[in-house]
């Protein structure tokens, strides 16, 4: 018996043959002249499983076109789009082919892909603005917010230089198709990205582009997603007023000394102590001294840390201030300047520095909505930890943006000693990878249960409370931080 390939066309020099294989159950029809060997898969599996070996036997040198050349996948709604000399509807099983009437492929721009092509780039987004009578409950064209979004996803990998090549090769196509009016439009909706165009943008991110504030919609996504988890978590009170000035400075100093320690920054706690006290830096050490004291300077301010933002403005001014204060002993690092160019910690790549205006500005509505202090205080240590913004110093900054909040408040502060480390990061990294906020707001509320058993009275007193609980361990000790006795 003839041995069939998995797909293959019937054609009438040997149809009769494919007729008795299928009798005899070899071979079985799948969709018009189309069969398969394969009789065990569903037929609709296998069409997905083989979609590019299907439209090289039925379409030879179609082009892939319209939202089909973008998405490079069957569409929601079943469908995969084809551009070809005469248009026609082929219907599969789990697949409806649309084949549209149009311009044959352009062989030094279209990618060949079997014997068929692939629409280059400038040539699928020229297709999706064209006009279209939609019908049925999908248009063969994507959205034009789509098609937005996915410009800023080319100025974000090339920057205006890729954008701006991608919109002259673009100008060629659109010559070439016969596409001019077409052409028009995407390079209103290239300048109006940039600014230097007025279009009808859809997109808001888009729309944010062209007002000078792009920003970061997955960082936005999972501000949005923090947000919504503290806002359906009812937080203890944790009070801590601020009437006992010692019992302030006390545990500003050691918020300032195992914040830097986080860091790097490692003093023994008697050398960060006499830093603090004495107001010098150890000279054969004095950028990490300067550390020690910004951050002291920050943490240990009444004023600094009973203040938080009211709006968008005064919340970019603290940042950037506090920043300068906390870094004013490493110029080099331009403190209270955002970063020019991008950073990012192993494998997180934090938000670029084109997009960090308006993704904080995006993040601090999110937070402007909470109403708890430890709710507050979490949102703006994650908006300014996951946005970056600075060449150094943002993870202190951050947490001093977020002690200000509970402070402010009359809620105990959150501090991480230096054994509760990797659980701390471990949180921020969940969020920032996952989206989930769960581990990172129990282990902080960990944390300030943590601080709020301590007495903080007497400096002495307790860093010998601290030691008991582990908390001046090394992040890789066996040991783990416990809870102060009651």
């Amino acid at each position: 018996m003839q041995n069939y390939p998995i797909l293959f066309l019937s054609y009438k020099s040997h149809s009769a043959g494919i007729s008795r294989a299928a009798k005899k159950g070899a071979v079985r029809k799948i969709g018009p002249r189309l069969y398969t060997s394969n009789m065990v898969d569903e037929p609709e599996q296998l069409i997905r499983q083989n979609l590019w070996q299907i439209v090289s036997l039925l379409f030879p040198g179609a082009v892939v076109s319209n939202r089909s050349a973008i998405e490079n996948k069957i569409s929601p709604a079943g469908k995969l789009y084809l551009t070809a000399e005469s248009a026609r509807t082929v219907k599969l099983p789990g697949l409806e082919i649309v084949v549209l009437k149009g311009k044959p492929p352009l062989k030094e721009w279209d990618s060949p892909m079997f014997n068929f092509f692939i629409a280059c780039r400038e040539r699928a987004y020229l297709e999706n603005l064209s006009h279209t009578k939609q019908k049925g409950e999908e248009s063969k064209n994507l959205p034009q917010q789509d098609l937005e979004n996915r410009l800023i996803l080319i100025l974000k990998s090339g920057g205006e230089i890729g954008l701006n090549k991608f919109r002259d090769r673009a100008k060629n196509v659109s010559r070439l198709l016969g596409f001019e009016t077409e052409g028009g439009k995407l390079d209103d909706l290239i300048g109006a990205i940039q600014g230097t165009k007025e279009a009808d943008l859809r997109s808001p991110l888009s729309r944010a582009y062209n007002a000078g504030e792009g920003y970061d919609p997955n960082a936005v996504e999972r501000f949005a997603n923090l947000r919504a988890a503290l806002a359906d978590t009812i937080f203890p009170d944790r009070p801590s007023l601020v009437d006992d000035k010692q019992r302030f400075y006390n545990v500003a100093f050691f918020d300032a000394y195992f914040s830097n320690f986080i860091e790097g920054t490692e003093f023994e706690v008697n050398e960060a102590i006499e830093i603090i006290e004495s107001g010098t830096v150890p000279l054969d050490r004095p950028a990490d001294g300067h550390d020690i004291l910004g951050t002291y300077r920050i943490v240990g301010n009444i004023g600094e840390m009973t203040a938080v933002p009211k709006d968008y403005d005064s919340f970019i001014e603290m940042l950037t201030r506090r920043h300068s204060i906390l870094l004013e002993g490493r110029p080099d690092k331009q403190p209270g300047q955002f970063k020019e160019k991008a950073n990012q910690a192993g494998m997180t790549r934090f938000v670029d520095p084109m997009l960090v205006r308006g993704t904080l500005r995006q993040g601090f509505e999110f937070y402007r909505g909470l109403e708890h202090p430890f709710a507050r205080a979490l949102a703006m240590m994650f908006l300014v930890a996951e946005v970056h913004p600075f060449n150094d110093g943002n993870g202190r900054v951050a947490r001093a943006m977020m002690n200000a909040e509970l402070v402010s408040g009359g809620m105990t502060r959150i501090i991480i000693p230096s054994v509760f480390r990797n659980e701390y990061l471990s949180g921020l990294k969940r969020m920032s990878n996952e989206g989930d906020p769960t581990a990172l707001i129990r282990q902080m509320g960990y944390a300030q249960e943590f601080v709020s058993k301590i007495g903080f009275d007497d400096k002495d007193q307790t860093i010998s409370v601290l030691k008991e609980c582990n908390a001046f361990e090394r992040p890789d000790s066996i040991v783990r931080l416990r809870m102060p006795d009651q």
